[in-house]
């Protein structure tokens, strides 16, 4: 008896009894192939083929890859980036494709490059970032403005601006955007913004008025924890393969262990969410993406993100003499409290995330734990000693190390990624570690003008521990373009000075 029959399993076996050709589900089984099972499985993906290819448009070839914005060493890093720009810029979206996956959007927008042909959420403030370094503001104002448009019309900010996408976020950053946009333009340029700002927090928030009964209780993004306090997780609505990586995920399915099956689908969706997909911090340093169980553990970025815009909201709409301003404020101080209990080690002197199911910190060493300093989360002692950590564990030749467990997922080591970098930098800034903020930001900006210089490109992720390298690891090939990288290294080199490195 052969192991492996097309009427009994496979893609042809899985796309008939999914059509319902036949009545009777046992009739495709019990059918006699008519020729050899090799030939018929190429005839049939054959006509798959064609069948796509007559009756789908693929989307346009990516732009913004390998020199489309000039490579002149001369010049400088900065130069090139100014004029990458407009390669990545795509004009408002124009809904004349109904049955596409594409969300139109109303205002030009920035795209990070290579596979990335959509608008990312929290890609997008990094690179605005570079926008404003580059004194593109008339960019910057449409994103925001399209941003503010997706949150009137679908409640929340999703993934990206496909439909896809709508049932989950990522890490709210269109507060830090206004804030942006407030330092610029003052506070008049961001108080229309306002009620959308409220109306995300709102969608992260849901569900949290939740009566405690107790125990840990997880209700989609919020978790009333056993102490009574109210942290937030990464979600995803759906449980099922997600669209962009449906063969990787139903894959990874088949090889999982039974047990774990059911929420699989929702973990790796809430670690893309999450915008690490993904990480030995979901999984744990021995296990891998079968492991992984992201809507278990309480993310300390995530709830230092969402203490600031707590924070933002109340200063804010207490300029403007709205009496809630003081719920938000109370919530902020209730969110910060609750955070450093669960997420400080003193042992340590670091941040870890939070298991809400086995009531322990994760253990895990990663950059998650600088957003404490970058969101005004930690005291003076706390940073003193995250700064040490920083130094001694997480500094490599081209910068800072996303975590410390080299698992060959994309965020682990030996990658450094830009928005972690500027995560970083900023902490330590605000809390008076300059020179250490300095250096790290040196060692990234040189890490990026060293392959520009090398590949005539900026990538979106680095190999921070060897300078010969580029980066490697995770579901997709190393991409290029590249929005957020472009947005911190441009920010890096207009806040240090550091737009002066000769060739090698």
């Amino acid at each position: 008896m052969t192991d492996h029959l097309l009427q009994t399993s496979g893609a042809l076996f899985e796309a008939v009894q999914r059509a319902r050709l036949f009545d009777d589900s046992k009739t495709f089984p019990d059918s006699v192939p008519l020729a050899d099972p090799g030939t018929i499985e190429s005839e049939f993906r054959r006509v798959l083929d064609d069948f796509v290819r007559t009756h789908f448009a693929p989307p346009a070839q990516a732009a913004g890859n390998a020199t489309d914005g000039g490579t002149d060493p001369a010049a400088g890093l900065a130069a090139h980036i100014d004029r990458l720009w407009p390669t990545l810029t795509r004009d408002a979206d124009r809904a004349d494709a109904p049955h596409g996956s594409l969300i139109p959007l109303p205002y030009p927008y920035v795209v990070p490059g290579g596979r990335f042909r959509e608008i990312y959420y929290w890609d997008s403030y990094f690179t605005m970032l570079g926008l404003v370094a580059s004194r593109r503001f008339e960019l910057l104002d449409s994103m925001i403005r399209n941003f503010a448009w997706l949150i009137d019309t679908h409640g929340h900010i999703p993934n990206g601006n496909r439909s896809y996408f709508l049932s989950r976020s990522q890490p709210p950053m269109f507060g830090f955007m206004l804030r942006l946009l407030e330092r610029e333009r003052g506070f008049d340029a961001i108080r229309p913004y306002l009620p959308q700002l409220e109306r995300e927090y709102a969608w992260w928030m849901a569900h949290a008025r939740t009566p405690h009964r107790g125990a840990a209780m997880p209700d989609r993004h919020v978790v009333r924890l056993c102490d009574g306090s109210v942290l937030n997780r990464y979600w995803d609505d759906r449980n099922t393969p997600r669209e962009e990586s449906y063969a990787e995920d139903v894959e990874l399915y088949a090889r999982a262990a039974p047990a774990r099956r059911d929420e699989l689908y929702r973990n790796l969706r809430a670690g893309a969410e999450s915008g690490w997909d993904f990480s030995s911090r979901w999984c744990g340093e021995e296990g891998g993406l079968e492991d992984i169980r992201t809507t278990e553990l309480i993310p300390v970025d995530l709830n230092c993100l969402l203490f600031r815009i707590e924070r933002m909201l109340g200063d804010w709409l207490a300029r403007l003499d709205e009496p809630r301003a003081v719920d938000y404020r109370l919530a902020a101080e209730r969110r910060r409290v609750a955070a450093v209990k669960h997420c400080w080690n003193e042992e340590h002197g670091w941040f870890f995330d939070w298991s809400w199911r086995e009531e322990g910190q994760s253990g895990c060493w990663s950059l998650a734990g600088v957003f404490p300093l970058y969101c005004g989360v930690a005291d003076e002692a706390q940073a003193e000693r995250v700064a040490r950590n920083i130094a001694e564990r997480f500094l490599r030749s081209g910068g800072v190390v996303t975590t410390l467990a080299d698992s060959h997922e994309q965020w682990d080591s030996p990658n450094g990624w830009a928005p972690l970098q500027w995560v970083t930098v900023q902490g330590l800034l605000d809390y008076g570690h300059d020179e250490l903020a300095r250096e790290i930001a040196t060692r990234f900006v040189d890490l990026a003008d060293r392959v520009w210089r090398r590949t005539g490109k900026l990538m979106e992720k680095y190999d921070v521990c060897d300078m010969s390298l580029d980066a490697g690891g995770g579901e997709y090939p190393v991409q290029d373009g590249f929005g957020w990288t472009n947005g911190v290294v441009r920010a890096f080199i207009e806040r240090f000075g550091l737009d002066a490195y000769p060739a090698d």
